[in-house]
């Protein structure tokens, strides 16, 4: 499977650049899915929660999410967490907007951590430095939407898929029990991995595939 991420404001670009890879990669691959994501309220989320708050910055970011030190065809390159998740509007708008910022751990209000955030809540269940060794990935997440339904596009780059890994498993509460709050209101509808090779002269370096 390739997996193929176009950003930008002009939405018309976009579909243009999304026809001519599509033409450039047949037929050795066929479109099988394409969500069409967007910006929200300075980078909330649709349930009014902002997105990304512990994203690393400058150099930490560059360390959580590019390889180095694996080689020459790894070096450079980054690895790729991506999940669909459904939001369900009707059973979030019955929760009460205190315990909605329990079951987040922040103040809708002003994003500020809550000092009694319980166990359940998502920044406890993802606290990134509070994983052996630290779980820290660079979030590039964005609301979806088509006609009927909308949701939490998460994308995730990671310098392995470990962080993910630890942070997902935790969530399910397959280490102690505890699940994460997030799933009284959402829920993930695809999930999958891939890697992301480093540049070259300009091009993808595919020489770890042999290529």
């Amino acid at each position: 499977d390739v997996w193929v991420w176009l950003r930008g404001d002009d939405r018309g670009e976009l579909v243009l650049r999304a026809r001519a890879i599509e033409q450039a990669l047949a037929p050795a691959f066929a479109l099988q899915d394409a969500v069409d994501g967007f910006r929200y309220s300075n980078d909330r989320d649709l349930s009014g929660y902002e997105d990304g708050t512990e994203n690393p910055t400058g150099d930490d970011a560059l360390a959580a999410a590019i390889v180095t030190g694996q080689g020459a065809g790894l070096d450079g390159s980054s690895f790729v967490a991506v999940q669909q998740w459904l939001h369900d509007f009707d059973r979030m708008e019955h929760i009460a907007s205190g315990d909605m910022d329990h079951i987040i751990g922040r103040r809708r209000s002003d994003n500020e951590e809550l000092d009694d955030a319980p166990e359940f809540s998502h920044v406890k269940r993802t606290a990134q430095e509070s994983f052996e060794p630290e779980a820290f990935m660079l979030r590039r997440s964005s609301p979806w939407s088509d006609a009927r339904r909308a949701g939490l596009y998460f994308v995730a780059f990671g310098c392995s898929f470990r962080a993910f890994d630890v942070q997902m498993r935790r969530m399910s509460g397959a280490d102690d029990g505890i699940v994460d709050g997030l799933f009284r209101f959402t829920r993930p509808l695809t999930g999958a991995y891939f890697w992301c090779p480093p540049m070259k002269d300009g091009k993808l370096d595919l020489s770890a595939l042999g290529l």
